[in-house]
C-alpha cells in the first residue's frame, strides 16, 4: 500500500468513538504483527510512539518483542551473555480489537500484517499465552498516585526510592526516577515490585 494511500484512510471521529465501546465490551487481547526481519524493534518503538502521539494508551496497552539471554562462547573461550529475538519477525501486542487500533498496527512501516487467516487477527490463547510466559491473572490494584513517594522492594532496582512519575494501568508499572552514575533515569517497576511509604 502506497504512503499517498495511507494518508487518506484514517478512521473517522465518529468510528473511534464506536470502536471504543465496541472494545471496552470485548476486553483487550495478545494479538501478533508479522514484520520485516530485523524490523521488529522499530515496530515496537514506532508503535508506541504512534500510542503516546494520539494518546491511546487505554486501547493498546503493551507492545512486545520477546527476547531471551543465550550464553555465546567464542572461540578463544570467553563466555558473553546476548539477548536474542524469541520469534524473529514477529511483535505480541495488547490491545482492544477495533478499526483504530486496527490501522495504527497494520500500517506501522514494517508491518506485513496480523497473524491469522487471511491476514484477519487472531488473539492468542490462554494456552499460548501461558507457554510465552504472559502474565494472564487479573490485575495488581495499588494505592499509589503520581507524585507519591514508593520504594522498589523486588527486582533489578530493589531498595531504590523515588516518586511515581506515571502509572501505566495496562502494563501495570509506575515510571520512577532513580539515580545512574550521577544521571536521573526514568525507569519502569511492576505493581508487585513497589511499596507505598
Amino acid at each position: 500500500m502506497s504512503e499517498e494511500m495511507l494518508e487518506h484512510e484514517t478512521p473517522d471521529v465518529e468510528a473511534e468513538a464506536t470502536t471504543e465501546e465496541t472494545a471496552s465490551a470485548n476486553g483487550a487481547k495478545w494479538y501478533v504483527a508479522h514484520t520485516y526481519s530485523g524490523y521488529e524493534n522499530k515496530v515496537k518503538n514506532d508503535i508506541e510512539k504512534t500510542i503516546e502521539n494520539r494518546k491511546l494508551q487505554d486501547q493498546i496497552l503493551e507492545v512486545s518483542v520477546p527476547v531471551q539471554d543465550v550464553v555465546e562462547v567464542s572461540k578463544n573461550g570467553t563466555r558473553k551473555t546476548v539477548s536474542r529475538k524469541l520469534f524473529p519477525g514477529y511483535v505480541l501486542v495488547n490491545m482492544y480489537m477495533n478499526d483504530v487500533t486496527w490501522y495504527i498496527v497494520r500500517n506501522t512501516r514494517g508491518v506485513t500484517g496480523f497473524v491469522g487467516p487471511e491476514s484477519k487477527p487472531v488473539p492468542l490463547t490462554e494456552k499460548e499465552m501461558k507457554n510465552l510466559g504472559i502474565r494472564t491473572t487479573e490485575a495488581v490494584k495499588i494505592d499509589v498516585e503520581v507524585g507519591d513517594p514508593i520504594k522498589v522492594v523486588t527486582g533489578a532496582w530493589e531498595g531504590s526510592n523515588g516518586a511515581v512519575k506515571a502509572i501505566n494501568q495496562g502494563k501495570q508499572t509506575v515510571t520512577i526516577e532513580v539515580d545512574i552514575f550521577g544521571r536521573a533515569t526514568s525507569v519502569e517497576i511492576g505493581f508487585a515490585d513497589i511499596q507505598k511509604l
